[in-house]
C-alpha cells in the first residue's frame, strides 16, 4: 500500500489502536495513542518514527481506552497539544468511566488533559495536508473521522475496518439510534470517493467498496436481530479484557461475567442466560473462533 508522502501508519493489534503519524516540518501529529498498558511500547515506536523531530499534536478519533490510553504518557514525554472530539470533552472533564466504557468493561486509562476540541465541519492541518473533520457516530456516539479530499485518504478510527467496524455498544446501552447512525456513517463514507482507508485496527486498504459492502451486510444482520449484536458485543468485551490479562482460570469466568457491568447488563437485557450458562457459551464460542485457547484449566488469549 503506497500512502501519500508524510503519512506513516504504525499498525498495532486489537488491544492498541493504530498510531497514525503525519509528518511536517513544523512538527508531527499523531492520531490515537493505543492502550495504557502498551504505553512504553507506544513511546518507543513513536521515538523511532519521529527520529528526533518534534511531536506537535496528538488527536483522537474517539476516546475509548484502546485509542486514548497512551495520551497521558505521550503528553508527559512530548508536551504536545492534545485535541479530542468536542462531544468527548465533558466526559473527560468529569472522567465519566461509564460513558468512556472503562470500569464498566474492566478497562482502564490514565486521566489526561486536552487543549483543543474539534467537530463536524472543522478542518485541521495535520502533517502536510488539510483534513476535514466528519462526525461518525455509531461505535462511539462522539467519534469523528478525518478525510483529506486532496489525497482522498480517510482515517476512519473504528467507523470502518477492512472487515467490519467497531462494536456498537451504545445500541445496547441506552442509545436506540446507534445502529441507524452507524448506517448513516457508512453511507456517508461511501459518498466521499475515498481511495485509501487507514482504520483504527488492521492494515490500510484501498478496496473501499468491498469493505463497505461487508460492513453494511454485517450491520443489516444486527438490524434484523438485536441479539446477534448483543452476542457480538459481549464477545468483543470479553476478548479485549483477556487480551490485556493474557490468561484467566476457566473456573473464574462465571463470576467475572456477573461482576463486569457491561457483560452482566447485556446478558440480563438481551441474552437472559444464567451466569454459568453465559460463561460456558462465551468460552466455547470464542474457543471455536480461535480467539482463545483452553489449556490446563486456564483460558489463554490468542492474537495480538
Amino acid at each position: 500500500m503506497n500512502l501519500p508522502r508524510g503519512i506513516q501508519v504504525i499498525e498495532r493489534g486489537w488491544l492498541s489502536a493504530n498510531n497514525i503519524v503525519l509528518h511536517a516540518r513544523s512538527g508531527a501529529t499523531v492520531i490515537d495513542s493505543g492502550y495504557g498498558a502498551h504505553a512504553p511500547q507506544t513511546l518507543a515506536l513513536l521515538e523511532t518514527a519521529l527520529a528526533g523531530k518534534p511531536l506537535a499534536h496528538l488527536v483522537n478519533t474517539h476516546c475509548h481506552s484502546d485509542h486514548m490510553g497512551g495520551n497521558a504518557a505521550i503528553q508527559r514525554k512530548y508536551a504536545c497539544r492534545t485535541g479530542v472530539p468536542e462531544g468527548e470533552a465533558p466526559l473527560i472533564d468529569r472522567w465519566d468511566e461509564q460513558a468512556l466504557i472503562l470500569a464498566v468493561a474492566d478497562q482502564r486509562a490514565e486521566r489526561f488533559r486536552y487543549d483543543d476540541t474539534f467537530g463536524e465541519g472543522d478542518t485541521l492541518k495535520m502533517g502536510e495536508l488539510v483534513w476535514e473533520v466528519l462526525a461518525a457516530p455509531g461505535h462511539d456516539t462522539h467519534a469523528v473521522v478525518f478525510y483529506s479530499p486532496e489525497a482522498r485518504v480517510l482515517v476512519s478510527g473504528d467507523a470502518l475496518w477492512e472487515n467490519g467496524f467497531g462494536a456498537v455498544f451504545p445500541q445496547l446501552y441506552g442509545r436506540d439510534t446507534a445502529l441507524s447512525e452507524t448506517r448513516q456513517t457508512l453511507e456517508r463514507i461511501a459518498r466521499l470517493g475515498v481511495e485509501i482507508v487507514i482504520p483504527g485496527h488492521g492494515p490500510a486498504f484501498s478496496d473501499v467498496d468491498a469493505a463497505l459492502e461487508r460492513a453494511l451486510g454485517r450491520l443489516e444482520s444486527y438490524e434484523q436481530d438485536i441479539t446477534r449484536l448483543a452476542r457480538h458485543c459481549v464477545k468483543v468485551a470479553f476478548s479485549f479484557a483477556l487480551l490485556e490479562k493474557r490468561s484467566m482460570p476457566v473456573a473464574e469466568v462465571p463470576g467475572y461475567v456477573e461482576r463486569v457491568t457491561i457483560l452482566a447488563e447485556i446478558n440480563r437485557g438481551y441474552l437472559r442466560m444464567t451466569s454459568g450458562a453465559f460463561a460456558e457459551w462465551l468460552v466455547a464460542d470464542l474457543e471455536r473462533s480461535g480467539a482463545l485457547e483452553r489449556r490446563d484449566g486456564m483460558l489463554l488469549a490468542q492474537g495480538s
